[in-house]
């Protein structure tokens, strides 16, 4: 009986700390890149390129995905179905001269919502100063439990996307 009273603790005081953990999660990563703003902001709004670039379609080749839309105009979109990175979707929702916005849906591992932003500037004559920033949900009580570990592991995945970004708009033409 007193195992069961234990047990019930511990479960009563991890719902306590995930109710007061962060609801959501925020990550900003910034990168110089030496090609034109809109060298690389087509990379970004044209999903054709996401898989070259993008840290968790590099981890999952063998997933499942699919791109619908025209490129760089709303509605573009770039779905996933894998083991490793679970069934979502990306989808451009607008477009201007230094922005690109995304909605993300997570469906599983957990259903979750997040919005992807990208500023693109000038930076210099001929240099793209490039930030991703993504926002969204911590469900309750798994993801907000995972949320410390969860921002640590996106902070890398992101540093490594931007990395692979601009060794993909560097790359010299043959």
């Amino acid at each position: 009986m007193i195992i069961l009273y234990i047990l019930i603790g511990l479960i009563l005081a991890l719902l306590l700390i995930a109710a007061l953990l962060p609801r959501e999660y925020n990550i900003e990563q910034t990168i110089i890149i030496h090609k034109p703003v809109n060298e690389v902001m087509d990379k970004v709004a044209d999903l054709n390129y996401y898989s070259k670039w993008n840290p968790w379609q590099m981890m999952e080749p063998s997933a499942k995905y699919e791109i619908s839309g025209t490129p760089k105009t709303p509605g573009h979109k770039f779905s996933w179905n894998g083991k490793k990175n679970g069934v979502g979707s990306l989808t451009l929702k607008a477009i201007d001269s230094k922005h690109v916005h995304f909605d993300v849906t997570f469906l599983k591992p957990w259903k979750s919502k997040a919005k992807d932003n990208w500023l693109f500037e000038h930076w210099g004559e001929t240099d793209a100063k490039v930030t991703w920033q993504n926002k969204g949900d911590l469900p309750f009580p798994i993801a907000r439990l995972m949320g410390p570990s969860l921002s640590k592991t996106l902070n890398r995945q992101f540093a490594e996307g931007l990395k692979n970004l601009q060794t993909l708009c560097e790359k010299k033409s043959s």
